[in-house]
């Protein structure tokens, strides 16, 4: 007997009809790309480079979303347990500033992507910007060179900078802890930050550099003057000089033991130090040391 067919739910209204179940949800998306979003269905990706959003600049952005709507689409994808909700990819501060300008919905560009585009497309999508800071351009590098196997040259073509813009910024990845504080607070600027990488006691020149207001041609005068500082060396007493009796004694031991003996004064002591030139020579001393200094051939001591 053939199966009857299913029939459709009762209660199921508008979304029933437009066929936005859960299991319809990745082809109408595949069929209506962009659409208007509510705001509370959007969520915050955790690839998001930015760890630090002004509250100065979500400001001035709401205040021009207000007057002019958001006039870019975020980037979206869905959540896999949640199929009415959405992973903001690229667009958090568009997000976050539609909220203070207390609008309801905003335009959003919806895509199927796997965790490694989703990451790659957010950082590389922020790195693009201006306002990152130089630290989290930094971090953001490394972890595309990281996750992704980027060489230097493709992810400076990748992001439209130059490859020495690439290299010298992570180089502020090999800054002192107290160092990055301070540049990503904004202390320091990345001009500053670049002139103290790979310099000894970067952190306390940093300190001058912030608390004397120094510029960044300043902050490299400074650093120059730190490098050309001589190292003190450790102070040590002067050696004594040797007196009549102590010459005369190097000479009788040289002679009693055909090496040169050179007698060395210490605190509280001294050493005894023997020259030799061939191992040969050595090795003679010592067999008439384990002898008890005594020659066979006619008695004599030594």
């Amino acid at each position: 007997m053939a199966a009857e067919p299913k029939r459709p739910a009762l209660g199921r209204g508008l979304s029933a009809l437009l066929g936005e179940d859960s299991e319809d949800y990745a082809q109408l998306d595949r069929l209506r790309t962009s659409r208007t979003i509510a705001i509370h269905l959007l969520r915050p990706s955790p690839f998001q480079p930015r760890r630090r959003m002004e509250e100065g600049e979500l400001a001035d952005l709401a205040q021009s979303i207000a007057a002019k709507g958001v006039l870019q689409p975020l980037l979206v994808r869905r959540i896999a347990d949640d199929p009415q909700a959405f992973e903001i990819i690229a667009g958090e501060r568009r997000w976050r500033a539609a909220q203070m300008a207390q609008l309801h919905e905003v335009p959003v560009v919806i895509k199927e992507l796997s965790d490694r585009e989703a990451l790659e497309i957010a950082l590389i999508e922020n790195l693009q910007r201006q306002d990152l800071t130089a630290l989290e351009e930094a971090q953001g590098y490394r972890r595309l060179m990281d996750e992704f196997e980027h060489t230097q040259d493709a992810l400076a073509r990748a992001i439209g900078k130059s490859r020495s813009h690439v290299a010298n910024t992570l180089r502020l990845l090999s800054l002192p802890e107290s160092v990055k504080r301070l540049l990503d607070d904004g202390s320091l600027s990345a001009g500053h930050a670049r002139t103290l990488v790979g310099v000894e006691n970067a952190d306390a020149l940093a300190e001058q550099v912030v608390k004397r207001g120094l510029n960044v041609r300043q902050t490299e005068r400074l650093i120059a003057q730190h490098r050309s500082q001589p190292v003190s060396a450790p102070e040590s007493e002067p050696a004594p000089t040797k007196d009549a009796d102590t010459l005369a004694l190097e000479r009788d031991l040289s002679a009693l033991l055909g090496l040169k003996a050179e007698i060395r004064f210490k605190r509280g002591g001294g050493a005894l130090v023997l020259h030799y030139q061939t191992l040969e020579q050595l090795d003679a001393l010592l067999h008439r040391l384990r002898r008890g200094g005594t020659d066979e051939s006619d008695g004599e001591n030594y």
